[in-house]
């Protein structure tokens, strides 16, 4: 037999034998071509980079039917403005009889900023996620995986995306970090890797949309702005979830009067969890006690907070009973804060006749006071519950179940990242994005904004969120493409079952779903 053709024999047979021992699963590389010579032939001095992907299937009972999905797992090498790098990320496809190409598409990653995609992959949106119990604490350690039976992969693929530096993902050999990180290189970069996947599978014609958690509410609205400038790519929807898109909202950035005001619904929220109320508050429904709360914060509280030092004694002893009140907080405390609460100090205080703080992540959760600082996280019992549980339940799920091994560490946030984030306009403290909001949906008449609020939520509390979109001025015909939605949970809406089970039946409302 010729010797040619026995080599094919065999080569062919050593192929089939590798597929069948992965369970199914085949590794794909596209090779990146690497620096050229002059004459167009690639540099030997520098191996070519190349893309390293896993593709399985599955099935997931998700919303009481199977549904059969692909997944692709991996790196795929960009080349960005910064220089290449390598993004991990995990895609989800149905295959469902019809125009696959047409089919819509969802991009989703959290945010940090330097936070993985693990919290939005394992704990939301994808087909498997971790078990955990009606509130939101895990019934094992290390956790079980099971199916998503709220994933919304029934009515959109999804991909999940790590940015440069978090979960698999890296510069390339020979490019920078800080070429990737900050505002406006995160933007880009992300964004290119949108480009190049749509471009990749064929995804130019389905409806696509952006979902963010937290900072990556900020991407998914800078991205927007970059996607439709750089390569002519419309979004159809963008979910933002825990919401921060001004930072003069923000307790720890640029703390003013209003931002005092902005925290207190939050605050009264998690005492009303936490039965800190006299009964004429604790027995009003949740939302009706938030609503008088709220009309309180930006009148009366504002204008005392306005007014400083000039407020008169009867007045200012006045308000203080007020929040004291609303908060469960004792008036002498607010009196010796001059009525402007910091949200450290009310998780610390609230609950300290138990000798337990409360978590700022989510409100809901409780602990002992250890001693750290609740100002950067280091003693929130709303991290320390979820943070080993998530980080091994992710390692164990992209090796056993996507098939991807690498001997690189997962990152799944990375802080010395978060520490040398830039922003525009950094020297005056006031970035914001209320004019890149409403330039995206005044441009786009397709583009629905759907803000999503946990009310025991105090990295991003609900009523700074809607004061940021109090101030977009929507022209009258565009307002029906902003929608808010309300949980009883923290940061993480997901983390509490029945808001899982509200955000299922709203999104299929905002897909567009029959």
């Amino acid at each position: 037999m010729n010797l040619l053709i026995v080599s094919g024999i065999v080569l062919l047979l050593f192929t089939f034998l590798t597929l069948a021992a992965s369970g199914g699963s085949s590794v794909e590389s596209f090779v990146n071509p690497g620096p050229t010579s002059s004459a167009g032939v690639p540099d030997s001095a520098q191996a070519p980079l190349q893309d390293h992907l896993v593709t399985t299937s599955h099935s997931a009972m998700i919303h009481g039917q199977l549904v059969d999905y692909t997944a692709v797992a991996g790196t795929m090498v960009v080349d960005t403005e910064g220089g290449k790098c390598e993004i991990f990320f995990t895609a989800y496809t149905v295959e469902d009889g019809g125009d696959a190409a047409r089919r819509p598409l969802t991009f989703v990653f959290n945010g940090g900023p330097g936070s993985s995609s693990e919290w939005m992959h394992m704990g939301f949106l994808g087909p498997r996620r971790i078990v955990f119990d009606d509130d939101g604490q895990p019934t094992q350690f290390p956790a079980a995986i099971g199916d998503n039976e709220y994933s919304v992969l029934d009515m959109t693929d999804l991909v999940f995306i790590d940015p440069v530096g978090t979960g698999y993902s890296r510069p390339a050999e020979g490019a920078e970090l800080k070429n990737f990180i900050g505002y406006e290189n995160d933007n880009r970069t992300v964004g290119d890797f949108i480009r190049l996947y749509v471009s990749r599978y064929g995804r130019w014609s389905s409806p696509k949309y952006v979902a963010g958690e937290s900072y990556g509410t900020i991407r998914a609205i800078g991205m927007c702005k970059y996607l439709s400038e750089k390569y002519a790519l419309g979004l159809n929807g963008i979910m933002l979830i825990s919401s921060v898109n001004d930072f003069t909202t923000m307790m720890e950035q640029t703390p003013s009067d209003y931002t005092y005001a902005l925290y207190l619904p939050t605050y009264a929220a998690d005492a009303w969890y936490h039965g800190c109320l006299a009964p004429d508050y604790q027995n009003m429904e949740l939302d009706a006690f938030l609503e008088e709360v709220r009309a309180f914060a930006g009148g009366e509280y504002l204008s005392a907070l306005f007014k400083g030092r000039s407020l008169d004694e009867a007045a200012r002893d006045e308000v203080a009973a007020r929040i004291a009140a609303y908060t469960g907080l004792d008036k002498k405390d607010v009196l010796k804060a001059n009525l402007r609460v910091l949200y450290w100090d009310f998780c610390e205080k609230l609950l300290s006749d138990k000798g337990l703080v409360i978590g700022r992540i989510d409100g809901r959760y409780t602990g002992p006071a250890t001693g750290g600082s609740m100002a950067d996280g280091d003693a929130d019992p709303s991290m320390a519950a979820l943070d080993n549980v998530f980080g091994t339940a992710v390692n164990q799920y992209i090796i056993d179940e996507l098939g991807f091994s690498t001997d690189r560490h997962y990152e799944p946030i990375s802080l010395s990242i978060n520490e040398k984030w830039t922003y525009p306009s950094t020297e005056t403290g006031g970035f914001s994005q209320e004019k890149i909001i409403y330039e995206a949906m005044s441009k786009n008449r397709f583009l629905k904004v759907w803000v999503l609020c946990g009310y025991y939520d105090m990295a991003t509390p609900f009523f700074a969120a809607e004061w940021v979109y109090d101030h977009v001025f929507l022209n009258k015909d565009y307002e029906k493409n902003l929608q808010f939605t309300y949980y009883p949970s923290g940061h993480m809406i997901y983390m509490h079952k029945q808001s899982l089970e509200r955000f299922r039946d709203q999104a299929e409302d905002w897909y567009g779903m029959p």
